[in-house]
């Protein structure tokens, strides 16, 4: 009887001891807590700025021999526009300075009367500039010492006055214009061979 109350208290110590190591063992390990979560948005703003580029032929060579009766000559240039504006681009003409002669030394031949809005025939002595389509002739082509031309023409407006000679609306890549050049003389016309005659234009090309 002894023996086994004493039995009895052992198994009542080992009870109570793994009783309580389960009670440690359950506040060294604690439930764990829910993450906080937050977010934000940047907005990525690229500012692309209108670019645009113009070049040209750089020199249009004229040649003329008059005879009994007056001859006109012509040839073209070709004005190229590249952009990214989506509005497009406004081309306008003028004379480089407020002179609006051609000039072989002390020698001139002066601009053509006609204008954009009114072009008109070619008169003797004059140069002039067109641009295929109304108001101007449907086509040009070109030609040298012809004495029976009808084609119109506009005289070559000065630097602060320049006329527009195109409009567009949406980007351009190598967007071409054929503007044309006319010259007419008769045998009045001292020569200009040594020193051609010349004068010098500008084309100017903006973003809308």
């Amino acid at each position: 009887m002894k023996g086994n109350t004493t039995m009895s208290k052992s198994s009542k110590r080992f009870l109570v001891a793994a009783v309580g190591f389960v009670a440690i063992a359950g506040v060294a390990a604690p439930l764990s807590a829910s993450a906080a979560v937050n977010s934000a948005n940047t907005t990525i703003n690229a500012t692309v700025n209108a670019a645009i580029t113009v070049t040209t032929s750089s020199t249009i060579p004229i040649t003329l021999t008059p005879g009994a009766v007056a001859v006109e000559s012509r040839a073209s240039d070709t004005v190229t526009v590249n952009t990214n504006n989506t509005a497009g681009y406004t081309l306008t003409l003028a004379d480089a300075d407020a002179t609006t002669t051609l000039v072989s030394g002390a020698n001139t031949i002066t601009a053509h009367a006609g204008t954009f809005a009114v072009p008109t025939t070619l008169a003797n002595n004059k140069w002039g500039y067109a641009i295929a389509g109304a108001p101007f002739a449907a086509t040009y082509t070109a030609i040298s010492n012809e004495t029976s031309s009808v084609d119109k023409w506009a005289g070559m407006p000065a630097t602060g006055s320049p006329v527009t000679i195109k409009t567009t609306a949406t980007t351009a890549t190598n967007d071409a214009t054929t503007v044309w050049y006319g010259v007419k003389v008769d045998n009045t016309q001292p020569t200009g061979v040594a020193t051609p005659y010349s004068d010098q234009v500008t084309y100017t090309a903006t973003s809308n």
